[in-house]
Formats: structure tokens, C-alpha cells, sequence
């Protein structure tokens, strides 16, 4: 199922998304919700981000190419950052470059996102407490992540933080095909089973260290091939049975 987040006219809506066709959900999406006869077509709506988290929690150096590229030696135990929410836009937003730094790169992701209040989770529970899994990309300005040695500011400007398009509840983390492209070329191609810490096991970590919210995500890493984006240029992050999250740089 693919759980969308929209706007039609002034009003800002869940919906089911089938096709082109999305049906309107009443209800809590994170609880009891139904979907209604209330048909619109994804044309005449705007995508909204997926969700709107309390946090975004990031997974440093989760991929073991990714490291080798960067340099570095594999931690023993993952890596966590925050992103805020002022980050994140939603697909077809664009990204802005900020005048601060000289290279700015893309980072494509898996993005779990959370259903319900969780602490102490077990990671064999963890899928109770996950709606389901979106695309993200952890825009970084590179050179102040160097500059500062340590990841906020690099990872923080508004807009570094796209999701989307929509939810996808029926994907297996553990097996995903994950690429991103930068004007059509592909720059990262590899899969979520290369992932050091896994989705399960990351939801049980984190929630070891601070409470998740219903809509806050996870950012599980991303693979090799990162690089720097320029004005002008277009992004795609594309993970398998979910979709295709498309930003621009401003």
C-alpha cells in the first residue's frame, strides 16, 4: 500500500495512491483510518512530504563501500546524527544550494518511518512499529562537514532533507535495489543487504537512545558513489517497489 501526503487547493490530505488515482483516508494514518470513495488524480494535487517527523535520525557510514570511499574504518556500532525537521521538502521541491559552501552532495537513502511511540524496541518487534519506508536524500555541504569534524551544520540547512514521494508499507528493507541518479547519469547503485546494521536492528537501536514519534524517520545510510551537485542540476534517489524521489538545485 502507498500512503501519500497531499494538498488539494487549501486542504492538506492522506490518501491511498493507486496509479495516477489517490482515495482519500480519514482517520489517523499512524492508527485507525479508513479509505473513502473521495477520488482525486495525483495531476490535480501537490506532494507534500510523506510525513511531517519531530526528527530525523541519521545513520552515519552504514555501507562499507561508502566508508572505503570516504576513508575511515567501520564503527562498532552505528553512527547517529539529527537532521531537523526545517530540512525537509517534499519531491519536486528544490534544494537549495547555500552560498556557504562550496559542495554540496547527494546522499540516496532508505528512510524507515515510524508508526507508533517506540522506546526499547527489540529488533524482532521492530516491524510493529514501522508504517512502512519512503526515499530520502541527505544532502550534505561537504566541505563545512570537514571543516567543523563533526556533522550538524554540514547536514542542516532548510531543504537538505527531501522525502518521497509516498509510503511504501510493503517493502522489505533488507532487499532493496537503491540508485541515484544526477541528471540522468547514475552515480550510486547498490542494495539495502549491504547495509553494516540493518532496518530492524537499527530501530532497536535507536530507540535504545531516545523516544521515536509516530512520522519521524530514519535515514539508514547511503551507499558509494556520493559527489557534489550544482545549480541547475537535477536529483533522483529510485529504491525498488518504492519509487522515485526527483528534487532540483537552486
Amino acid at each position: 500500500m502507498r500512503i501519500i501526503r497531499f494538498q488539494y487547493k487549501t486542504s492538506e490530505k492522506y490518501g491511498l495512491l493507486e496509479n495516477d488515482s489517490i482515495f482519500e483516508l480519514k482517520g489517523d494514518v499512524f492508527g485507525d483510518f479508513k479509505i473513502t470513495t473521495e477520488q482525486y488524480s495525483i495531476h490535480e494535487v501537490s506532494i507534500l512530504p510523506p510525513v511531517s517527523p519531530s526528527k530525523i535520525v541519521c545513520i552515519g557510514k552504514n555501507y562499507k563501500e561508502h566508508i572505503l570511499e570516504l576513508g575511515g574504518d567501520i564503527p562498532d556500532e552505528p553512527i547517529l546524527f539529527l537532521k531537523p525537521p526545517t530540512s525537509v521538502i517534499a519531491a519536486g521541491a528544490c534544494i537549495i544550494h547555500p552560498e556557504d559552501s562550496a559542495r554540496v552532495d547527494y546522499e540516496g537513502e532508505l528512510a524507515i518511518v515510524i508508526k507508533q511511540k517506540c522506546k526499547n524496541v527489540a529488533w524482532k518487534e521492530a516491524g510493529n512499529y514501522i508504517l512502512g519506508y519512503t526515499c530520502a536524500n541527505d544532502v550534505t555541504a561537504r566541505d563545512i562537514q570537514r571543516k567543523d569534524g563533526q556533522w550538524t551544520r554540514s547536514k542542516s540547512f532548510d531543504t537538505f532533507c527531501p522525502l518521497g514521494p509516498w509510503i511504501e508499507t510493503e517493502a522489505n528493507p533488507d532487499e532493496l535495489k537503491i540508485q541515484t541518479y544526477l541528471n540522468g547519469e547514475l552515480k550510486q547503485n547498490s542494495t539495502t543487504a549491504m547495509m553494516i546494521t540493518p532496518a530492524f536492528r537499527l530501530v532497536e537501536f535507536v530507540s535504545r537512545v531516545m523516544t521515536l514519534n509516530p512520522g519521524d524517520c530514519i535515514l539508514t545510510g547511503t551507499p558509494e558513489g556520493i559527489g557534489p551537485m550544482q545549480k541547475g542540476d537535477t536529483v533522483e534517489v529510485v529504491i525498488e517497489t518504492i519509487g522515485k524521489l526527483k528534487n532540483y538545485i537552486l
